[in-house]
């Protein structure tokens, strides 16, 4: 019984500080970045295709350049919270369903960001320069 309610608190607690994760990410948009509407892209486009390797996104360091739209792919290795991709700083967040879905950007503010998913299980830098 003991065991049962401990397990229980443990579960509604990761429920509870993922939600603070989505949550707290939906807030006002920072500058730092745009966010586009698929299909709006125009200029030269960064292409960046993410997986997840160990436990964590891979590659795990991306570089782009700032002022120009990056495209950013979750391939099918890519599930659960992962697929919700995060750069907090920049006010990017994003749900990807599927592969085919792109989450789309353009990075307005130089600098090294941290990505992650909403509950902060994994995670990388964006630099941007």
């Amino acid at each position: 019984m003991k065991n049962n309610a401990i397990l229980g608190l443990g579960i509604v607690l990761i429920f509870v500080v993922g939600a603070y994760f989505v949550f707290s990410s939906l807030g006002p948009s920072n500058s730092g970045a745009i966010l586009n509407e698929p299909g709006t892209v125009s200029g030269d486009v960064q292409k960046v295709t993410l997986s997840v390797k160990d436990l964590n996104y891979y590659p795990s360091k991306i570089t782009v350049e700032s002022g120009k739209p990056v495209e950013l792919t979750l391939d099918s290795s890519v599930t659960g919270c992962f697929r919700a991709f995060t750069v907090r700083e920049l006010g990017v967040v994003k749900y990807s369903k599927k592969p085919s879905e792109k989450i789309i950007f353009t990075p307005t503010e130089k600098g090294i960001f941290r990505f992650a998913c909403s509950m902060g299980m994994g995670y990388g830098t964006l630099e941007v320069k």
